[in-house]
């Protein structure tokens, strides 16, 4: 019986390896160099060569789903039954490709972007790649409309889609919900920007497959899939400069698959010393230096498959105050304590180390470790898909200049992911797709002294159900889901540490302890559901529509803050009666595709119920509460509040002219504060919400060499970008807690080529950039760098940080 049990485990293991082979053509019948063929239910693919000619040896008996992908080409998604009597023939059609792309974000199963209710956007790797970008959000912030960020200097960025953001804005890796301190202004996403193949933007609530966190949208950052013919290592080298900070980056990724085995690896490292612009020269303190690996060890074959990624990130990111000389506006070093030393204390810092790649004594140094199981296992015609994973998120940051060595923020956050998601076998044109997901988080304190958040523990669960019903051309989705999530923490005592000099965590009967934060324990509870559908107006005009209600549970932060976040330079002070947010969101959108051009309009309204927001405090008298010195204090507020704009989309690629693209795109929302009470007391100083990012529009021409088969040069381009953003008066002004920040315009230009080998594979790839060509001095509405200031008026006018100025780059990628 034994022996049974074993052949019939092992009997998909023994099956005997097919190969498929095939040849790409367009429509007149040429071939089609260089086509892109993937396999994504096995993670599997290689590249056509000149002639459209590819080959995919060892792959399992039966039933398959390709992709085939070529620039100018619609996507192809033939169903192939292997093995084959002769070799495939695929026929592309032309056209763009934006508006044919699968994506899987956000989705029961994969979706095209067209018929998708719920807008989603997406960003291959070239496009990333041939922006020079110091983080994987600031890259794609260029290129979807709608997605914008919140900046502390050039390494850290924080998501925000139609104005929200932080815990409202899901990152994942590959799927699995990022979890660090997503909270904090100062604190970016750790993922390695060089290992990631594509990013897919979920713009509007997706809480039904992910819970709470959801509530604004989701940015998978998805890494790359071994690629090339079985049994041949693969792998690629990368380096890059950049002028305006002088970041040095290298990275090294090998892959490798053979007979349904794959794996992978990245070692990525990244180190800039401070950035300038035209107003305030090198800026102080925003240097960092970065180390990512990442390994993934997989299975596929025709029963399924199951893959273990591990990853670890590293990084020192200065932490700046934005202190300087009064009149000369030079930036100044801290030698003392916050709130022992004076202003006028501070030396000068000298040019030898602005321009040194030392990193300074005050810094954070941020490790993010990860490792999770994903799989899907094929039952009948359903299939079942598993998600497993544990995260631990340490953040220091150092921020006593007396006492280098001691970190003022010391907290380490474990987090475990679990996910259950089945996929029922198609009824009748019905999808559906049920499942549960959630996790569970411990916060603790090591060797800290400011301590601006609780020590907890949290457990989150859910449950959902997707439809997808396909009547006649008519596409509708929908489906609901429950949440509940628990949140406790017990009494924590801060008390004066003599082995210090510092506050430090005490027990309850310590001389001199303080009772920093109350136990409190509560349970939050969600209801979120969606519906919507999509159809097509006649073969170029889709019509789609959706209306979803979101659930957000009130994060950490905004129920517990009670001290100093040191990065940030910000005391925030917490809430712990609030209520769960619930927006109700409607979308309405046109999308046009044709042989020559392809345009889109949406539109959406967003009404939350319970909107938490960070509001400045001040006294009676209007003047800013500092409870820590030199430290500015925020508020959490709640109230309700609206939400409403749109993006629109142009793309032209005439077939007469196969070398020109011109694509523009913009973006706007507005967001009103429905607090009548503090309307009443204040006025239209409280009639906007905060961080909203203003009216923004990006054009590119791009002008692209045509594909010669045989040519040793290919893929080059050069491109022309304009971004333009419009002045933001929409702020929330209640006693100056922000103000309005003038429009700018940037321009740049960009060029790149490709090399290859005779046989007809990639040798070397190469992109130029300059950005901000013109050296314009601007400040971004959501630069929180902005409002790093110690004088009420300076001998320029000009207040705070501005943004980076003129940027060079050059970036080599070898691929073997």
């Amino acid at each position: 019986m034994k022996q049974l049990l074993l052949c019939l485990l092992l009997t998909p293991l023994l099956a005997p390896a097919q190969a498929l082979r095939g040849r790409v053509q367009d429509a007149a019948g040429r071939p089609v160099p260089y086509a892109s063929v993937a396999l994504p239910a096995l993670h599997q693919g290689t590249t056509a060569d000149a002639a459209g000619d590819f080959a995919l040896p060892d792959l399992p008996a039966g039933p398959q789903q390709l992709e085939i992908s070529a620039v100018g080409y619609l996507l192809a998604r033939p169903a192939v039954t292997l093995p084959l009597a002769q070799p495939l023939l695929i026929k592309l059609a032309a056209s763009e490709k934006a508006l044919g792309e699968v994506v899987v974000t956000g989705v029961g199963r994969a979706t095209e972007i067209r018929r998708s209710p719920v807008p989603i956007a997406a960003l291959s790797q070239r496009e990333i790649r041939i922006n020079a970008s110091t983080n994987v959000i600031d890259a794609a912030v260029r290129g979807v409309p709608g997605l914008s960020a919140v900046t502390t200097g050039p390494n850290v960025s924080k998501p925000f889609i139609r104005g929200l953001g932080y815990n409202r804005v899901l990152t994942l890796f590959n799927g699995l919900r990022q979890e660090g301190q997503q909270w904090g202004d100062e604190h970016g996403i750790e993922v390695d920007g060089y290992g990631i193949d594509r990013v897919e933007v979920v713009k509007g609530p997706a809480s039904l497959l992910y819970g709470s966190d959801a509530v604004a949208g989701v940015v998978n950052l998805i890494p790359a899939l071994p690629g090339g013919p079985s049994g041949e290592l693969h792998g690629e080298a990368l380096a890059e400069y950049q002028s305006v900070n002088g970041l040095l980056g290298a990275s090294l990724g090998l892959n490798y698959q053979k007979n349904g085995l794959q794996t992978s690896f990245r070692a990525s490292q990244r180190l800039a010393r401070d950035y300038r612009n035209a107003v305030d020269g090198r800026v102080y303190n925003t240097g960092f230096r970065e180390l990512t690996l990442t390994g993934m060890v997989g299975v596929q074959k025709s029963w399924g498959g199951a893959h273990l990624w591990l990853t670890t990130y590293d990084n020192h990111q200065e932490i700046p105050d934005g202190s300087r000389d009064s009149l000369s506006r030079a930036f100044t070093r801290q030698v003392f304590e916050s709130g022992r030393d004076d202003i006028r204390d501070r030396p000068v810092v000298s040019d030898d180390e602005l321009r040194s790649y030392r990193i300074g004594d005050l810094r954070q140094h941020i490790r993010h470790y990860r490792a999770f199981a994903s799989g899907e296992v094929k039952l009948g015609a359903g299939e079942l898909r598993l998600l497993l994973g544990v995260q631990q998120n340490h953040r220091q940051e150092f921020n006593h200049p007396t006492a280098p060595a001691q970190p003022g923020l010391d907290l380490r956050l474990t987090t475990t992911s679990y996910e259950a998601r089945y996929l029922l076998p198609t009824w009748r044109g019905l999808e559906l797709t049920v499942g549960a997901n959630g996790m569970s988080q411990v916060n603790t304190h090591l060797q800290a002294t400011d301590f601006p958040i609780p020590a907890y523990r949290l457990f989150d669960i859910g449950g959902f159900g997707l439809a997808k019903k396909t009547l006649g051309k008519l596409e509708l989705t929908g489906g609901l889901r429950y949440d509940t999530r628990v949140v406790r923490w017990d009494d924590f005592y801060v008390a004066p540490n003599l082995g210090t000099g510092f506050d430090g965590a005490a027990g309850a009967s310590t001389p001199g302890a303080a009772l920093q934060f109350p136990s409190f324990q509560t349970t939050y509870r969600g209801l979120s559901a969606s519906l919507g559908g999509s159809y097509p107006l006649g073969s170029h005009l889709v019509l789609r529509a959706n209306v979803a209600r979101g659930y957000r549970a009130p994060n950490i932060p905004e129920i517990g803050s009670n001290g100093l976040d040191p990065g940030a330079h910000i005391v925030y002070l917490g809430n712990r009666e609030f209520r769960p947010e619930f927006s109700l969101q409607e979308d309405l959108g046109l999308l046009w595709q044709s042989k020559n051009w392809e345009a889109s309009a949406e539109v959406f309204h967003n009404y939350v119920n319970n909107f938490i927001y960070q509001a400045r405090l001040f006294d009676a008298q209007g003047q800013p509460i500092e409870v820590v010195p030199g430290n500015a204090t925020y508020q959490y507020q709640q109230a309700a509040a609206r939400l409403y704009g749109g993006e629109i989309s142009f793309n032209l690629h005439p077939a007469a002219l196969p070398w020109l693209s011109w694509r523009t795109g913009a973006a706007l929302v507005v967001g009103l504060n429905d607090n009548p009470a503090l309307r009443e007391r204040v006025g239209a100083a409280a009639r906007y919400l905060p961080l909203m990012p203003p009216a923004q529009a990006r054009t590119e021409l791009r002008l692209t060499a045509p594909a010669r088969p045989g040519a040793r040069l290919t893929a080059s381009y050069l491109r022309l970008t304009l971004d333009g953003t419009a002045r933001q008066n929409r702020v929330y002004a209640v006693d100056g807690a922000e103000t309005a920040t003038a429009g700018y315009a940037l321009l740049g230009v960009g060029l790149g080529t490709t090399w290859r080998t005779k046989a007809g594979r990639d040798a070397l790839q190469l992109f130029l950039t300059a950005d901000n060509l013109l050296d314009t001095a601007y400040q971004a509405h959501l630069s929180r760098l902005k409002y790093f200031e110690y004088y009420a008026a300076s001998p320029s006018g000009r207040l705070g940080i501005f943004n980076p100025g003129r940027n060079l780059g050059v970036k080599v990628v070898v691929p073997f």
